[in-house]
């Protein structure tokens, strides 16, 4: 579906045809550069825009295929730019990625979504708000865009961080529970998040430190802004996956303490019975030729044996807090 298309000059919407071509040969000829966005286009609805703007065969190629990692590439006079959006259910703690393809040139960009993900709808507005950045090209719309993702980011990683703390809490909250399944889920979706925002880096750093020739000096240091936010985004990814993997280590450990500590109180249950036993095993055999069988109080004698015995082994235990 193609959301809107629009002509900017110095800065501000200008009015134009409808069709596309017309739109860019003004933009060259007069100024300026036409912004189009798409959301899920259909092949028909792709192929128009194709034809119309002339991409490289390669970038279409991409564009069609989706499911690319962020990237930048040059690609005769276009610069073709992907990123993902990512968005955090947190009630089914579940991470959803989707796509925003740019292609670039002097006088357009083409942006194309593909899934869900961030938040883009007001950016076309608050940009529009800016002539002073929109004035300076194609490529603040995007900076723009890249920053809005990049802000949506750090609100994900804000919210993993809560889950990962109120996780850990319950690990250590002294009750004899395992938590180990919903750790290793939220651990799977946090290298989800990772994978979706560490290659982003390299691409935004070269659109910041002038590996992109056409990128105009006045909007590189936006890029280098939007470059360090997304580098704490990702260091912040990165501490989180560290902890929660220490966080489910010491839940696998937890889970070990409580075994053993079931280990020695059987143990010790099976030791103070093992006393008794003996000796009524022993006087149990029925020889006729046993010493003291004949005692008067011999019975006595060897229930009191039990008694201390199986009382000294109870006060062993229970100071070694086996029991």
């Amino acid at each position: 579906m193609i959301v809107d298309v629009a002509l900017y000059q110095d800065g501000f919407r200008a009015e134009g045809p409808t069709d596309i071509s017309d739109l860019v040969d003004i933009a060259r000829r007069d100024g300026g550069f036409v912004w189009v966005g798409l959301s899920e286009p259909s092949k028909a609805e792709f192929d128009m825009v194709v034809g119309e703007l002339n991409f490289h065969p390669l970038a279409v190629e991409d564009a069609i295929n989706a499911k690319q990692r962020p990237k930048i590439e040059d690609y005769e006079g276009l610069t073709f730019f992907v990123l993902k959006t990512v968005f955090f259910d947190q009630k089914e703690q579940e991470i959803t990625t989707g796509e925003l393809l740019c292609f670039i040139a002097d006088h357009f960009i083409v942006i194309v979504r593909h899934g869900e993900g961030s938040p883009l709808a007001t950016v076309r507005h608050d940009l529009e708000e800016r002539p002073d950045l929109l004035k300076l090209g194609p490529f603040s719309v995007l900076h723009a865009v890249a920053d809005r993702v990049i802000d949506g980011y750090t609100s994900i990683g804000a919210a993993l961080e809560q889950e990962v703390v109120a996780v850990e809490n319950r690990v250590f909250n002294g009750r004899r529970q395992t938590f180990s399944q919903e750790i290793y889920f939220l651990k799977r979706e946090i290298i989800e998040f990772k994978h979706a925002i560490e290659p982003l880096l390299l691409p935004i750093n070269k659109l910041s430190s002038g590996f992109v020739a056409v990128v105009p000096e006045g909007i590189k240091p936006f890029f280098r802004d939007t470059s360090d936010h997304l580098t704490q985004a990702i260091d912040q990814a990165n501490g989180l996956d560290s902890l929660i993997t220490s966080v489910l280590q010491a839940d696998l450990a937890h889970i070990q303490v409580q075994q053993n500590i079931d280990v020695r109180r059987i143990s010790s249950w099976v030791a103070l019975a093992s006393g008794p036993t003996m000796l009524a095993g022993i006087y149990g055999m029925n020889f006729h030729h046993m010493p003291e069988l004949g005692t008067r109080y011999g019975y006595y004698v060897v229930l009191g044996v039990m008694a201390s015995l199986t009382g000294f082994l109870f006060w062993k235990f229970k100071k070694s807090e086996w029991l």
